[in-house]
C-alpha cells in the first residue's frame, strides 16, 4: 500500500509519459471542464432540493 489514493495512481501512470505543451494544456482543460461540470450538477441539485430560484440569489445580493 503506497497511502495514495485510486486517482492518485491513475495519475502517476499518466504523467509518467512525457506530454508536449498542447497535450498538457488539453489534459488541464479536460479535468477543469470534468470537475467544473460535476460542480454545477451538484450546485443545480441543491437549488432544486432546497427550491432556490433567481429571487434567492437576488435576496441573498442584496443582503447586509
Amino acid at each position: 500500500q503506497s497511502g495514495l489514493s485510486n486517482v492518485q495512481m491513475e495519475l502517476m501512470k499518466l504523467y509518467s509519459t512525457n506530454l508536449n505543451h498542447n497535450e498538457l494544456n488539453e489534459l488541464k482543460r479536460l479535468l477543469a471542464n470534468h470537475f467544473s461540470k460535476k460542480a454545477v450538477l451538484e450546485a443545480d441539485n441543491i437549488w432544486e432540493e432546497q427550491k432556490m430560484s433567481a429571487q434567492t440569489m437576488e435576496d441573498w445580493l442584496n443582503e447586509n
